[in-house]
């Protein structure tokens, strides 16, 4: 487990699903995972029977977001996890009534140092939507730099919108 001052970070559980299905079955979300159908419950617990399994087999990890009070609040993801050029994926996500309350921060600097200490990984990157201010003001904030804009990359609701590509090297 990964604790700061007012969150903590843990795999997930079996009691997560309900929590799981209602964030990966939220359309408004779907931009940001590259979803396009809904989940079952059926898929989505086994997918959370198999969340054990070391992030050197499946490439990612997925850790539950969790208030000092043990209430599920986000996500908090590393994938393209690659060990031999070390650097991985990192994307987060928190319930709406949770944001700008320093969560997203907490765990970005939580997720960071794990990676950059335990996995040795070099360099970071997250991919935003150049639209979504929060994102990039919080990436930012962490020491992520802007690398590069990926003109009209995600097409949603009937138009294109550029993202962002930011990186965090650790030197």
């Amino acid at each position: 487990m990964l604790r700061g001052k007012h969150i903590y970070l843990r795999t997930l559980e079996p009691e997560d699903l309900e929590f799981l299905y209602r964030l990966e079955n939220n359309p408004e979300v779907w931009e940001i995972s590259g979803t396009l159908i809904p989940y079952s419950k059926h898929v989505l617990k086994r997918y959370l029977e198999n969340a054990h399994r070391d992030i050197y087999d499946v490439k990612q990890l997925r850790l539950c977001i969790c208030t000092t009070n043990d209430v599920v609040i986000g996500f908090v993801d590393l994938f393209d996890f690659d060990p031999k050029n070390r650097r991985a994926g990192i994307g987060i996500i928190v319930v709406a009534d949770e944001q700008n309350k320093g969560v997203g921060s907490e765990t970005l600097e939580l997720l960071c140092d794990y990676a950059f200490s335990v996995l040795d990984v070099r360099q970071l990157y997250a991919n935003v939507t150049t639209d979504n201010e929060r994102s990039l003001h919080l990436f930012s904030k962490m020491g992520f730099q802007q690398v590069g804009i990926k003109k009209d990359w995600i097409y949603c609701n009937g138009r294109y919108m550029d993202e962002a590509l930011l990186q965090k090297i650790n030197t």
